[in-house]
């Protein structure tokens, strides 16, 4: 290895430890303080039951860690958008498990809690996933009810989902393990299987101060909506269980007798590890965003054997497309290269953007993987479409919106992996996630963005100092400067991946060395589902 390689290295692991220690204090809730309260309380805190339940020694994904990060400060903070979501195994079924943490405001609704909640019921929908919810939340938070409560992707539309997949035969456990309040009371019970812990397990649509305020009825709140109350009087919920290991063993035996489901039928061979060490991603990768590298060498940190078929080699090389196997499972590759090349009429073309050659086909090539049933990798490093006279005359507009066409409606599983650059019409050409990728995930490194912040924070510097110029003001070299450096902190602040987490616009974060894990158990959990649908491209300009 090189110097060079050393150097990059060394950078690119410094970022995933920031990124790691982070994540550590996420997970920690709202303070070791407060998860020590819990246990005191009888209770185990949201990892702990998740931990639990899941199957010793199996592989697990956590989705959405960075939800809330640096959100809703004025508030105290929003750790992990206050629930922690989890696609594992459970007695041998892979699942997805739904935890409120309590350390969290009393596990209180924030907008970006009910965003990941519902990301978790669409992850269960697309793929036909068991669903496991472990209830414990004081309901919406009430200071910010107004962005919570009422429109339509909001708290409301978790019950419909309920309702959608019961309908469905989605498979919905509920164990309500503590405060279950208000219209977060419809959640246990629209699900197909309930049980509460005694002691510290309640189900109610008002608690007792509210009515006693209401109708001047006192009681307490044990027996306004405790274990005993809805197990023995109202058959609100199926089971009581002494504790939560008691709920959580229950769960396991549920799913221990659950019956297998039709599969999508992906094709998976038996698994191989890549001859190139997914190690030699962080040598690869190069720490400034804007240069290049050959992407070739990361496919072969990722796939079987490091071995891949390439379509169309020598045409369109701005995008490789490539059949391969990661973890045994058949896949198609659509990867930004981004090294500079040559293009087949001897003209170069810079690496991480896309031209007509490269957009023609990529849509011929997710239209073949659609034809032959193989799930789609995407792997972004891209800057957006190319740009001048030369282009527009070519076509640009008309074959990125084939290629844009051609991932709108793939009906094969599509999973996204943010590698470097997202910027502007290349996110979507590329399934960002407004494409309905099945998982999309960055590394450590990625921009999202609707341009590179250099230029960027230019033209904004511009709009700015010409509307100071307009009101008669003259900009000295040092103002300029002032204003530049403001405007691009801000925005590379915006474009940094766990601006993107915060907001779920990914799924998560991760080691690079972890995204063939991501991959196989994203396609695992799609081929729960098979493909009702028929690819069709719709009206297109050829």
């Amino acid at each position: 290895m090189d110097i060079e390689f050393n150097k990059r290295e060394d950078q690119n692991r410094l970022k995933l430890s920031e990124i790691n220690r982070l994540l550590s204090e996420i997970k920690k809730g709202g303070g070791e303080k407060r998860l020590q309260k819990l246990r005191e309380e009888g209770k185990m805190t949201a990892r702990e039951r998740i931990e639990y339940l899941l199957d010793k020694d199996s592989d697990s994904i956590e989705i959405g860690a960075f939800a809330g990060y640096e959100m809703y400060e004025e508030h105290g903070g929003c750790p992990s958008g206050g629930v922690v979501v989890v696609i594992g195994y459970v007695s041998g079924r892979q699942c997805i498990i739904v935890a409120n943490d309590a350390s969290v405001k009393a596990g209180a609704w924030f907008p970006i809690t009910g965003k990941k909640n519902l990301r978790a019921q669409e992850i269960a929908m697309e793929n036909r996933l068991p669903i496991i919810y472990l209830v414990d939340s004081a309901g919406v938070y009430l200071p910010m009810q107004d962005e919570i409560f009422p429109d339509k992707e909001m708290f409301g539309r978790i019950f419909r989902n309920n309702a959608k997949m019961s309908a469905a035969g989605i498979i919905q456990i509920s164990a309500v393990m503590g405060s279950c309040v208000a219209g977060g009371a419809y959640l246990p019970i629209m699900s197909d299987e309930a049980m509460i812990v005694e002691g510290t397990g309640s189900i109610f649509l008002a608690g007792s101060y509210l009515v006693k305020a209401a109708i001047g009825e006192s009681i307490d709140n044990e027996t306004l909506g405790g274990a005993t109350t809805h197990c023995s009087i109202s058959g609100v919920t199926d089971y009581k269980a002494k504790d939560d290991k008691d709920a959580l063993n229950r769960i396991r035996t549920i799913m221990k007798s659950t019956g297998s489901t039709e599969k999508a039928g992906f094709d998976r061979i038996e698994s191989a590890q890549p001859k190139e060490k997914p190690e030699n991603i962080f040598g690869i990768m190069p720490v400034s965003r804007a240069e290049q590298y050959d992407t070739y060498e990361i496919i072969k940190c990722l796939v079987d054997h490091s071995e891949y078929d390439e379509y169309k080699a020598d045409y369109g090389k701005s995008i490789i497309c490539a059949t391969a196997r990661i973890d045994g499972w058949s896949v198609g590759i659509v990867a930004n290269q981004r090294k500079l090349v040559k293009s087949g009429k001897g003209e170069m073309q810079f690496g991480g953007v896309i031209y007509s050659d490269s957009a023609d086909k990529a849509t011929r090539f997710i239209a073949n993987c659609n034809q032959r049933k193989i799930p789609l990798v995407f792997l972004q490093d891209v800057t957006g479409f190319m740009v001048g006279s030369k282009s527009e005359h070519g076509g640009i507009i008309k074959d990125g919106a084939k290629m844009v066409n051609a991932v709108s409606n793939s009906v094969v599983p599509k999973f996204t992996v943010i590698t470097g650059n997202s910027y502007g019409a290349g996110n979507y050409a590329m399934c960002g996630k407004a494409y309905d990728p099945r998982l999309i995930v960055a590394w450590p490194w990625a921009d999202l963005a609707v341009m590179g912040g250099a230029q960027a924070a230019k033209v904004l510097a511009q709009i700015q100092e010409s509307t100071l110029k307009k009101q008669g003001k003259e900009i000295t070299e040092e103002e300029h400067n002032e204003i530049l450096d403001t405007i691009s902190k801000k925005y590379q602040k915006q474009t940094e991946s766990t601006y993107a987490a915060a907001r779920l616009w990914t799924d998560a974060i991760i080691n690079p060395v972890d995204t063939r894990k991501w991959i196989s158990m994203g396609i695992e959990a799609a081929n729960h589902s098979p493909i009702t649908e028929k690819f069709n491209l719709g009206v297109i300009q050829v």
